[in-house]
């Protein structure tokens, strides 16, 4: 080996000093994070040993973070910070601890999210949206749509007024909730509570039969139906009643049928999810069922009217059968204005015109006999005018082809016609001849 090549191979002294200190190479740039040890704290200072680096100091409002790590933190203790100058006019590396602790607040968050871990977090305040939270020193959004059954807040008519009362009233409480969204770049943190309690109740829910009668109270009266809460398992659980599962007669506004705090049986008939829905009509006989045994076709009924439309109105028969005054079977005066002959509240007689169980549908009338025949007899001239004028058209078809069948022959005819004429005379001047 030559004495180059062995050469070559021996490091430089520099490149020694530098495998050997290579800590003294690298130099930290604005905006990097490094840790130091705390020196000294100040009423608006707060000093740390950065090692080679020297000396860091932190100001003013960059102590000062939302994990209030500075109030918390004792000398000698180690701290993260972010570099804003590498040297000030006192020679000092000028630090933020507020930024630092962003840093890491969003990689928590992040780790957060991948893991799917569930926590509890105070509300802070509300929007007609949902509720701001702080997790991790970052302020996030509970949107209403991501709220568990139980807080979720039902106010009949959608007041948005009654919705943001509501979800103020939360402020100070701790929900659990999830991280489902977690943006740095936009600071976008969204948190659901509906997700924190799938899990559990998605186990729970597994043992949750359609077919279940359970016992519960109304929680929650809504346009389309009333909530109902349950336990399950020694865990509360919430249903939803629909509209058309509370009875078996028509209900217009669910308030006047339940109000919130009412006891009542439901059955389970479905569960989507976290949704679960109940029925309280089907734990009660159908009266559609034997409806035919109460009432027939032309029988005058008196009836209570329920509601008025543009194209009729709805009339309560009896408790459980409810019936319909299409426009068309209004006096004919009346079918511009239906309020004029029906209003609600006030009894009406009326006659049954159609009834189909299956269907639960029974149409009434309020014309009378004399206004229901001529459009009957109308009806059926109607109907033989259009017979007629269909024979008619048959007929004139059959006529034109028969007349585009003769077509080129019609001198043979004639000769015929003019032959039978004189045969004809014969004969009758023969029988003439005898006669006499």
């Amino acid at each position: 080996m030559t004495i180059e090549n062995e050469a070559a191979k021996t490091p430089s002294i520099m490149e020694q000093l530098v495998t050997e200190h290579e800590q003294l190479v690298v130099v930290p740039a604005v905006s990097d994070i490094v840790t130091g040890m705390i020196l000294d704290k100040a009423r608006n200072a707060m000093y740390l040993d950065l090692g080679n680096l020297g000396v860091g100091v932190i100001y003013g409002r960059e102590l000062f973070d939302d994990m209030d790590t500075f109030k918390n933190a004792k000398i000698g203790d180690p701290i993260q910070a972010t570099i804003q100058t590498l040297e000030n006019e006192d020679g000092y590396v000028e630090l933020s601890l507020r930024s630092a602790t962003r840093e890491r607040s969003w990689d928590e968050l992040r780790r957060k999210l991948d893991q799917g871990d569930i926590f509890s977090t105070e509300i802070l305040d509300a929007n007609k949206g949902g509720l701001i939270v702080r997790v991790n020193g970052v302020t996030g959004f509970l949107p209403v749509s991501q709220l568990a059954p139980d807080h979720y807040p039902r106010v009949e008519g959608g007041d948005k007024n009654q919705i943001l009362t509501r979800l103020k009233s939360y402020t100070g409480q701790n929900f659990k909730v999830k991280v489902i969204t977690a943006g740095q770049d936009d600071e976008k943190l969204i948190v659901s509570e509906k997700a924190a309690v799938g899990d559990e109740m998605s186990e729970l829910l597994k043992n949750l039969k359609e077919g279940k009668v359970i016992k519960g109270e109304v929680s929650g009266v809504v346009d389309f139906g009333v909530f109902v809460k349950f336990q399950e398992q020694n865990q509360d659980l919430e249903g939803l009643v629909h509209i058309s599962e509370l009875a078996w007669q028509r209900i217009d506004n669910p308030s006047d049928y339940l109000q919130p705090g009412e006891k009542v049986e439901a059955k389970v008939i479905g569960v989507d999810g976290l949704r679960i829905s109940l029925s309280i009509k089907q734990l009660k006989d159908d009266p559609w069922k034997s409806v035919s045994e109460r009432y027939k076709l032309g029988d005058k009924v008196t009836g209570e009217v329920l509601k008025v439309t543009p194209f009729g109105g709805f009339v309560k028969l009896d408790q459980d059968i409810h019936g319909l005054v299409h426009i068309s079977e209004l006096p004919a005066a009346a079918q511009k204005d239906p309020e004029s002959v029906l209003t609600i509240g006030k009894d009406k007689e009326f006659t049954i015109i159609s009834l189909e169980p299956n269907e639960h549908r029974l149409g009434l009338s309020l014309r009378s006999a004399a206004e229901r025949e001529p459009k009957e007899i109308k009806k059926k001239t109607v109907k033989k005018e259009a017979a007629k004028e269909e024979a008619t058209e048959e007929v004139a078809k059959e006529a034109k082809t028969i007349k585009e069948t003769k077509v080129g022959s019609e001198d043979k005819p004639k000769k015929k016609t003019a032959a039978k004429k004189k045969t004809t005379k014969k004969a009758t001047k023969k029988k003439t001849a005898k006669a006499e």
